[in-house]
């Protein structure tokens, strides 16, 4: 039984808990509910969390648990040389995995029983032909405890769903039951309900802040693991970037920031002008029929996918930059290049620029508005000399939060840059980031043991940091803004 049916099970009958705590409780009184000392609807409420709330966290917190025990259990039946040739226990997990979801499949489409499954992997020819069927290949060096350990694991995964769902199915029946028990006209429901919810928007507001610990805890843990592999002397301060999984890497930091920061740059060249007037124009020019029109049409560029961006900067921009400008001034030959990406960039980006610009021009008074006009200025001169200053905390926020969105964009880089990692002036170069070399450096088949693959965890802490020290400077301009003018 799947966790999805289990889940729809147990809000149903927390559903109807929900109809028979409301009809229990008016029962209780004669059917008269001023004599209760909540509405009929929390009695309702009542049950319905009694029924769902412990259940569907018995559900989590075995969904969570499962995976960890399985693995470790069916890990010490594989011996140590067996492991070893493998290289790592997760990799020989990994094929274990991949073997019993084979199994599985080859039950279901040949009609199975354990009985047959059991003669299938006697005949190990046989097996590994059924497995090629559904698209599990097994290499020649597979061992016999391997194949047995993914029989175990999966026998021990069915036992353990069916534990589960019974578990899980007697703990909301039984939260069903005690709470219709325990139902009173006296009874508090409200104060209850009113609780429950307090505690879940506290726990709501907790996620995020929950999320941000365990990212910034996943890259230190692994950063700490490169940097034993990998002086980090090199990594901060080497000037050639020049990975090779089989050894003698030089892993250096600087020309990825620099390919990064480059096309930040050049983007924000693109995006902060042509946005902050378009915001200007949307929000002290135009009239309403245009603003209208042209404000949601601008913002559809935020909603393209990056990838089409992507093939834009390569098909389009790219060639033209090379044949118009490149070629013709002696700079370069290639279509990928800084310019390429950081104008396609730049782009994508206006519609943060000019839409969060936007709003905070209009958040300014109109009496400041009003009083630059009694004086004589002309609008132009009320921009200039009294909306721009006003609201220029809050842009600088904009262009910050623009700034961090760049930082961290790798399709348009991947497509439209290359992925040469130097450092070079010259803008029609082909140059890199440190987004795309983290993707490049986890791509294929790699584990967690060697410098060339961990190396990206330490170039996404190093990207975080920049990041958020840009959001923090975002956050804290915007904060000063808000308290002047609320």
């Amino acid at each position: 039984m799947s966790i999805g049916l289990i889940t729809l099970i147990v809000l149903g009958l927390a559903v109807l808990g929900f109809i028979l705590g409301r009809q229990r409780a008016l029962s209780a009184v004669g059917g008269d509910p001023r004599t209760l000392h909540s509405l009929p609807g929390y009695y309702g409420w009542s049950v319905f969390l009694f029924t769902a709330v412990p259940a569907l966290l018995l559900l989590v917190t075995w969904a969570f648990v499962q995976p960890t025990a399985l693995n470790s259990h069916v890990a010490g039946m594989i011996p140590a040389a067996d492991v070893a040739s493998y290289g790592s226990t997760q990799l020989v997990m990994a094929d274990v995995r991949r073997i019993a979801d084979g199994l599985d499949a080859v039950a279901r489409n040949a009609g199975l029983d354990e009985t047959g499954l059991a003669a299938l992997r006697a005949d190990l020819t046989d097996m590994r032909g059924r497995l090629a069927e559904v698209g599990v290949a097994l290499g020649s060096n597979v061992a016999p405890s391997v194949l047995e350990a993914a029989k175990e694991y999966r026998s021990l995964s069915g036992t353990l769903r069916l534990g589960m769902a019974l578990a899980v199915l007697l703990a909301a029946l039984a939260g069903l039951g005690f709470a219709l028990w325990r139902i009173d006209p006296r009874q508090r429901a409200r104060n209850l309900v009113e609780q429950f919810a307090l505690v879940l928007l506290a726990g709501c507001s907790l996620i995020a802040v929950a999320t941000t610990f365990g990212i910034v805890a996943s890259l230190v843990v692994e950063s700490v693991h490169f940097f034993k592999l990998y002086d980090f002397r090199d990594f901060f301060f080497s000037l050639t970037w020049s990975p090779r999984f089989g050894g003698g890497s030089e892993l250096g930091l600087w020309p990825l920031v620099w390919g990064t920061l480059y096309v930040s740059f050049i983007a924000l060249l693109v995006s902060v002008p042509v946005g902050l007037m378009a915001a200007i124009y949307l929000s002290e020019y135009a009239g309403k029929k245009v603003r209208a029109f042209a404000k949601p049409a601008i913002e559809i560029l935020a909603g393209i996918p990056t990838i089409v961006y992507g093939l834009f900067a390569l098909i389009t921009v790219g060639p033209f930059l090379r044949d118009w400008f490149a070629q013709p001034m002696g700079l370069g030959s290639s279509s990928s290049s800084v310019m390429t990406a950081g104008l396609v960039m730049g782009i994508m980006l206006i519609p943060f620029v000019s839409s969060l610009s936007d709003d905070i021009i209009n958040a300014v008074p109109q009496s400041m508005r009003d009083g630059s006009f009694g004086l004589g200025a002309t609008r132009s001169e009320t921009v200039k000399q009294v909306i721009l200053p006003a609201a220029l905390p809050g842009i600088v926020g904009a262009i910050l939060l623009a700034a961090s969105r760049a930082i961290g964009e790798t399709m348009i880089v991947v497509m439209g840059a290359g992925a040469a990692a130097k450092l070079d002036v010259n803008p029609f170069e082909a140059m890199t980031t440190v987004t795309v070399k983290i993707v490049s450096q986890l791509t294929g088949d790699t584990e967690f043991a060697s410098p060339e693959t961990l190396v990206a965890f330490a170039l996404g802490l190093t990207l975080f940091c920049f990041t958020l020290a840009l959001n923090v400077v975002a956050l804290v301009i915007v904060r000063k803004y808000r308290e002047q003018y609320e």
